[in-house]
Formats: structure tokens, sequence, C-alpha cells
């Protein structure tokens, strides 16, 4: 039986420290419409990173694909478990740095080894951040242009990447490009008439772009695709004695001192996602007064240390770090809950019915042997929104061309030498170019700034 919510109150659940813990079909409203659009899509993303942790772990796909599994399980832990109030998701900016990193390692276990020290630096960071309440005190410090020059490194490493791979894929690449960034970016789109037509493919552009691009990648013979039938067995021996970090051991001191800067840009780059969360949930809260929305950054802090260290002890580090919002699902489930109780109940329950599926789905062949061919696709269109995406944020931080410049030099640095090198040299051209007073000691110089041209162009 449902437990009820009372009017303007925070959704029920079982409280257990500073976490509450939401049953579905207890304190959650099961949606049947949303559980097979939400797995499927939610199984092709997190898959994309298979073949990469295949080619620098050196293990095998049924590893790869069990390790993803178990991310998936700690990623639906944060609505059913946690109970924190985001959709969760990946640092998905901080993939492409991420990979500059790993290119410098030997595959096999020192890259292992590498991904686990980056993990527990990052969980630490979390900890630290969230007991001392620091985390927005330490983002205020970080200058804008070095933020923005961080994030842009991270743009410029993603569109690298895709690049380089194009050659291999370029039908299905190309195809899966235009129709996700048309449907989401697009300004002609975005001024033709709303259409049941044009809000379906904008609510689903991420699956359209894969489903087209897996038609065409099969008629051009870019992808193959082999039906299995059966379900998929987990090798958890396997998986726990290949990259768990009680096999695999704590890293050397060497290899926290090198991660160090790095786990710093993921921090940054998290705290970024939960400003932006933070952001699109307070619109959910003036659209809605039956329920209360209960933000908590310092339940978030140790809700991302307590999944990432949960999936190092459980299977091992992914490519990829769990992080607090997948914002492209967020934004689709706000807009749902914007309509109405009727559409969805609880802002809980859009996280829970979108996730649920995707493991049960995970397990099964024949799901498995259609979505395999599509990983390159998933993960050349999550790289390309990132890119894209921090693109434009990294320029719209800055206000003048000499940061727009410094950021620049600075997004070159990280994505082609690493962190290291975009922060060091970054913080030098920011001193230098711009000063500790940042954007004042600009203006004096007589560089135009955003407000200047504002009031120019209405006189």
């Amino acid at each position: 039986m449902k437990i009820e919510r009372k009017y303007g109150e925070i959704q029920p659940g079982i409280k257990w420290g500073p976490f509450t813990m939401r049953l579905p079909g207890v304190h959650l409203k099961l949606t049947p419409s949303q559980h097979i659009q939400g797995g499927l899509l939610l199984l092709a993303t997190c898959g994309s990173i298979t073949p990469l942790m295949m080619t620098y772990f050196e293990v095998s796909f049924e590893v790869a694909w069990t390790v993803s599994l178990v991310m998936l399980f700690w990623v639906l832990a944060q609505t059913v478990l946690f109970g924190d109030i985001y959709a969760a998701g990946a640092i998905t900016p901080a993939l492409p740095l991420t990979l500059v990193y790993m290119n410098t390692l030997a595959p096999g276990i020192d890259a292992v080894q590498g991904m686990i020290a980056l993990f527990l630096v990052v969980i630490a960071l979390f900890l630290f951040f969230g007991l001392t309440k620091l985390g927005e005190r330490f983002n205020n410090m970080v200058p804008v242009a070095l933020k923005a020059g961080i994030i842009m490194g991270a743009a410029i490493a993603a569109f690298q990447s895709e690049i380089n791979r194009l050659p291999s894929m370029p039908y299905s690449l190309i195809t899966s490009w235009v129709i996700v960034l048309v449907l989401l970016f697009s300004i002609p789109f975005s001024k033709l008439p709303d259409t049941r037509s044009k809000i379906m493919m904008g609510s689903n552009a991420l699956l359209l772009s894969l489903l087209v691009a897996g038609g065409v990648g099969f008629f051009t013979g870019e992808m193959t695709f082999q039906m299995e039938w059966g379900f998929f067995v987990p090798p958890i021996a396997e998986t726990m004695s290949t990259l768990s970090i009680w096999a695999v051991g704590i890293p050397s001191w060497e290899v926290f001192l090198a991660v160090f800067p790095i786990a710093l840009v993921v921090y940054v780059l998290a705290f970024g996602d939960l400003v932006i969360a933070h952001t699109l949930l307070r619109g959910a809260d003036k659209a809605r007064k039956d329920e209360k929305i209960d933000i908590n950054p310092t339940r978030s802090h140790f809700v991302l240390a307590a999944r990432n260290a949960a999936q190092l002890m459980t299977a091992g580090p992914l490519l990829w770090i769990h992080g607090p919002i997948w914002t492209g699902v967020q934004v689709f489930l706000i807009e749902r809950y914007k309509k109405g109780r009727n559409v969805m109940e609880s802002i809980y329950d859009g996280p829970m019915n979108f996730y649920i599926m995707a493991i049960p789905l995970g397990l099964l062949l024949p799901v498995i042997a259609i979505i395999m061919p599509i990983f390159p696709v998933a993960l050349s269109v999550s790289l390309l929104l990132t890119g894209f995406a921090c693109a434009y944020v990294a320029m719209s931080l800055v206000k003048s061309n000499i940061s727009r410049g410094v950021v620049l030099a600075i997004g070159m640095l990280t994505a082609t030498y690493g962190p290291v090198w975009g922060i060091g040299v970054g913080i030098a051209l920011y001193i230098l170019l711009i000063g500790r007073h940042g954007e004042k000691v600009e203006e004096s110089l007589g560089v135009e700034t955003e407000e200047e041209k504002k009031e120019e162009a209405a006189s």
C-alpha cells in the first residue's frame, strides 16, 4: 500500500542518518510508461564506455558490462536508498580529461590503479567539503577565468576525441550529431510551431539520435547486429578479482599525487553540476506547491562520497565518476513534474521510474545484442553534447576578450597536456593578464565589458 504525502510536505520515507530511503510502490509511485525508454537510454549511455574500459583496463566485455550494471545500481540508489533529490548521473565533463590522463598510463593494472586513486581522492574531497561545508567557499575562491578554462579544456578534449573517431563510423556518427544538435540546440527548430511530433522528438532527442544512427549504421555496413537469446550472468568473482580495490590494492603515493590536480578539477565540475541542479529544481519548486522539495548540498556531498566508495568496494572503478545529476534527464523530468501531480506525484518518482528497469534490461542478451553496436555512437553523442555544452558555458562565464583568450589558452593546455599544466599556466596567465581584481582591472585598462555594450546598444 502506497504511503500518501500530505499537501506541502516532503515526500515520506524511512530516515536513516542523514539519508531517507523511499521504496518503489510504497513511498514512490510506479509509472510503467517511463520504464522502457529510461532503461534503454541509461543502458546505452552508461554502456558506451564499456569498449574504453576493455581497452584501458584490459578486461573482457563481460567484466566491463558487470561494472557498468553495478554503476546503474548505485545511480538508482541515489533516489531510492539515499533519498537525494536529483536524477543521478556521472560527472560527464570530467571524462575527456580522465581519458587524457589514461593515455599517459600503461593499459591494465597501471590504468586500474590510476582510476582507483582518482576515485579515492574525489571521495576524500566530497567528504571534506561535506563535513566542513566549505564547498561553496572553495568554488568561489577559484577565479572565474580559471574555472571557465578548465571547462573549456573538457570541451576541447571531447571534440578532439570525436574528430579522431569520425573516420571509423562517418555516416552513423554524423547522423547522430546532426539529429541531437538540431533537436536540442537549433534556433530555427525551436521557432517551429509546438506540434505534438516536435515535442515528442525534443523530449526523446538522445534516444531518437541513437535509433536513426543505428539504422544508418546497419544499412551502410558500419554496424552489424547479431542476435543472442538468453540471460547475461555477471561474472562477479572475475570482476572482483580483476578490478576491485580488495584485489588491486591501494595505489602508491606517487599515483595519488599525480591524480590530485585532476581530482580538484572533478570536484569543481561536480560542484558546478550541483549549482545547475539547484537552479533547475528552484523552478520546479515554484511550479508545484503540493510538495516541499528538500535540497541539501551537504547530504549531496555525502551521497556522492558513498556512491563512489560503494562502486569501488562492490565492483571496481569506471572511466567516469558518479556525479549528482544527469542534466538532460533532469530537465526532461522537471518539465513533466511541472505539469502537475497527476503526471508525476513526487519529484522522487521521476528518477526512480526512469532508472528502475535499466538493470533488468541489461541482463537480457537480446537487449545487449541490440545496443552493443550502438555503444560508439552513444559515447560519441555523450561527448559531443558535453563538449558543446561545456564550450558555451565556459564562454558565458567570462565577460571580456582578454578573459576569453585566457580561457582558450587554459583549455588547450588542459586538453593537450593535462590539468596540471592547465591549472599551473592558467594561474600565471590570470595573474599576469587579468590581475587579482579580475574584471575591475580589465575595465580600468579600457576593456569593453558586456554591460557597456548593452548600454551602448540601448543608447
